[in-house]
C-alpha cells in the first residue's frame, strides 16, 4: 500500500495530516458525503483523477463536459444536494459555461472543479489555458483559484456551504496542476467564517404581521409559487397554508410540483404559455403573494398590466430579487419554509369569501387548456396526456427547451415536488437527456421520462452511452416534428411565415441511432401505433428511446405575445 493511500485512509481519523492536493479533494468530497460526481478527464486534472481511481467515490464519465454539468443539475434539482462536476482546463472548463449560467439563473447548487495550467505558466497562453475565473465570474455565485495547497480543504468546505445556503447556485474552484500534486497539511475542521456572506433565513416578524393583515383585508388574493418553495422543501407547508387561508395557487414554470396539480385550489402555470385561470387571477387579484419566484419577463408580460391593482408581497431568500422587476409593497426576506411556518402559526383571519374561489373554479371549467383532436396524426398535447396516464402521473419528467417543454408543463400535472427537471431562465437546448441521467441517479426508485425535441436531443445525444453503460431505465420520448418547433411557431405568427432555417430537411432514424448505442428504440407514426405501443414502451424495465412523429404545424397555446399584458392571451377557447 502506498504512503498516499495510507494517508488518505487515515485522514478521517486525524485533525491534520500531510497529503497532496488531489488527495485533499478526495477526502473533502468524502467529508461532504458526496454520493456521485460527473466529469471528463484531461491533462490538467490527471492528478485529481489519479486519486479518484481507488477512492471509492462514484464518478460518472459523460461524453461531453456539457453533459456532465447538466447531469449534475438534474441530480441537484431532484435530490436537493449539490451536484459535483470535474473538468479539465481550457476547453474542458469553457464547455461548462452554459451549464454554469443555467444553474446560476435557475438557482441550482453545484460545486465545480476545473483544472488549470501550473501556476508557473498562468498568463503565458500555455497549452489549454483559459482565464476560467474571468470567464465564469458572471455565471457563478462564487469562484476562486487555489494558490496554496493548504487552502484547498477550507475553500472546498466554503464552496459547499455557499452553493447550498441562501439562494442556491454554482460555485467553481479552479485548481492549477502543480497545486494538485503539491503536499500540505490537510485540515477540514476549520470553522466556516464568511463575514460578508450571511444569508437571511428567519423572516422579520413585523413583515410577517404586515402580510397577515394584508391577507385579512384581501378580497381577491392569489399565491404565486416558484422554485424557491421547492428549494426550501416547503411544498407541504405551502399546501397547508393555501388550504388554511383558502387562497388559490398558480405556479411558475420552475415552480411546478410545488403545489399538487390536481388540487382544487390549483390554477395552473402562469406566464407566456400559462393557463387562462392563472393569468386572469393574477391580473384581477388585489393581493399577490409571490413565494420564491423571480418575476421574470416570461411570467409577467408587460409590467404595466401585471397585477396592476394588487398589493404585492414578495417572499424570497435573495433580497436582490425583491423590487427588481415588480414594485413590492410587502417585502419578506427569508427561507420560504420558515416564512410559511410562521404564516401558518399566525393563522390569520381570511378576508375573502366564496365568490372569489367560485370564480376561479368557473374559470378553470370554462377556459381549459385545449387542442384539436385527431384520430390519425399524433397531437403532441395528447401524447403528453398519454405519458401522464401510462406513468400514473408519478414520473420525474426532464425536458429540453421549446414547444415540447411547454406542452409537458401544461399537460402533465405534477402531484408531488421534485418531479420536474427543466431549464427555465436560460432556456438551454440539450438540457433534457443529461439532466434525466442526473435525476435518475438521484432517485433510482422513480421512473424518469426525458421528453425532448428532435432539435435539442441532437445537441447532447451522445449521453445515450451513459444510459447504456449504467443500464438506467430512462425512457426518452422524442417529439419529432422535423423542425425547431418554437422557432417555427414564432416565424409563423410574427414573421409572416418566413421559415428561415427552422425546418429540418432530414433527420436520422432516431430508433436506429439508439440501437447503435445499445438502447432499444421504436418509432411511432400514428395514433393507432401510439395506442398499441406507447404504454408498453414506457412501462418496460429497460432504457428505451421512443421516437414519435407528431403533428408538424401544431402551436403552443395559450400565448402572450411580446409586449402584451398577462390578460391578453391568444389561443383561448371556451
Amino acid at each position: 500500500m502506498s504512503l498516499n493511500v495510507q494517508l488518505d485512509q487515515s485522514a478521517a481519523k486525524c485533525t491534520s495530516v500531510r497529503m497532496t492536493g488531489g488527495s485533499m479533494l478526495v477526502e473533502s468530497l468524502k467529508r461532504e458525503k458526496v454520493e456521485v460526481l460527473f466529469g471528463y478527464p484531461g491533462g490538467a486534472v490527471l492528478p485529481l483523477y489519479d486519486k479518484l481511481y481507488d477512492s471509492g467515490l462514484r464518478h460518472i464519465l459523460t461524453r461531453h463536459e456539457q453533459g456532465a454539468i447538466h447531469a449534475a443539475e438534474g441530480y441537484a434539482r431532484v435530490s436537493g444536494k449539490p451536484g459535483v462536476v470535474i473538468a479539465t482546463s481550457g476547453p474542458g472548463a469553457t464547455n461548462l459555461v452554459t451549464g454554469l449560467a443555467d444553474a446560476m439563473i435557475d438557482s441550482l447548487p453545484l460545486v465545480v472543479f476545473t483544472g488549470q495550467v501550473a501556476t508557473t505558466v498562468i498568463g503565458s497562453d500555455a497549452f489549454q489555458e483559459a482565464d476560467v475565473l474571468g470567464i465564469t465570474m458572471p455565471v457563478t455565485k462564487h469562484n476562486v483559484q487555489v494558490r496554496n495547497v493548504e487552502e484547498l480543504p477550507q475553500l472546498i468546505k466554503e464552496a459547499f456551504h455557499i452553493a447550498t445556503t441562501g439562494r442556491p447556485g454554482p460555485v467553481l474552484i479552479d485548481i492549477p496542476k502543480d497545486i494538485a500534486v503539491s503536499e500540505g497539511e490537510f485540515n477540514y475542521d476549520i470553522p466556516i467564517d464568511l463575514p460578508g456572506y450571511q444569508p437571511t433565513v428567519e423572516p422579520n416578524h413585523l413583515q410577517i404581521r404586515k402580510l397577515v393583515e394584508a391577507i385579512s383585508r384581501a378580497a381577491k388574493p392569489v399565491i404565486l409559487a416558484g422554485a424557491g418553495v421547492l428549494h426550501a422543501k416547503a411544498s407541504e407547508d405551502l399546501k397547508n397554508f393555501a388550504e388554511q387561508q383558502q387562497i388559490p395557487v398558480a405556479n411558475t414554470l420552475l415552480g411546478l410540483g410545488a403545489f399538487p396539480g390536481d388540487h382544487p385550489l390549483f390554477l395552473g402555470m402562469a406566464g407566456m404559455h400559462g393557463t387562462y385561470s392563472a393569468n386572469m387571477a393574477i391580473y384581477e387579484c388585489d393581493l399577490l403573494i409571490n413565494i420564491g419566484a423571480r418575476f421574470d419577463d416570461r411570467l409577467t408580460g408587460n409590467l404595466a398590466d401585471f397585477a396592476k391593482n394588487a398589493t404585492v408581497a414578495h417572499i424570497d431568500i435573495d433580497p436582490a430579487e425583491i423590487g427588481k422587476n415588480v414594485p413590492t409593497n410587502i417585502p419578506v426576506v427569508g427561507d420560504a419554509k420558515k416564512v410559511l411556518e410562521q404564516l401558518l402559526h399566525q393563522n390569520g383571519k381570511k378576508g375573502h369569501g366564496e365568490e372569489w374561489l367560485n370564480k376561479q373554479q368557473v374559470s378553470k371549467v370554462e377556459y381549459p387548456l385545449w387542442y384539436g383532436h385527431s384520430e390519425e396524426e399524433i397531437k403532441p398535447q395528447r401524447l403528453i396526456e398519454m405519458i401522464h396516464k401510462a406513468t400514473n402521473g408519478e414520473a420525474i419528467v426532464a425536458t429540453d427547451v421549446g414547444q415540447h417543454q411547454m406542452w409537458a408543463a401544461q399537460f402533465y400535472p405534477f402531484a408531488k415536488p421534485d418531479s420536474w427537471v427543466t431549464s427555465g431562465g436560460l432556456g438551454t437546448m440539450g438540457f433534457g437527456l443529461p439532466s434525466a441521467i442526473g435525476a435518475q441517479l438521484a432517485s433510482m426508485d422513480r421512473k424518469v421520462v426525458a421528453v425532448v425535441g428532435d432539435g435539442g436531443f441532437q445537441m447532447t445525444l451522445q449521453e445515450l452511452s451513459v444510459i447504456y453503460e449504467l443500464n438506467l431505465p430512462i425512457k426518452i420520448v422524442v417529439l419529432n416534428n422535423l423542425s425547431l418547433g418554437m422557432v417555427r411557431q414564432w416565424q409563423e405568427i410574427f414573421y409572416e411565415e418566413r421559415y428561415s432555417h427552422s425546418k429540418f430537411v432530414s433527420q436520422p432514424h432516431f430508433d436506429k441511432l439508439a440501437e447503435a448505442y445499445g438502447i432499444k428504440g421504436i418509432t411511432i407514426k400514428n395514433m393507432n401505433e401510439a395506442n398499441e405501443y406507447l404504454t408498453e414502451a414506457l412501462t418496460s424495465p429497460e432504457p428505451m428511446l421512443i421516437n414519435v412523429l407528431v403533428a408538424q404545424e401544431e402551436n403552443v397555446y395559450p400565448m402572450i405575445a411580446p409586449g402584451k399584458g398577462i390578460h391578453q392571451m391568444v389561443g383561448i377557447r371556451a
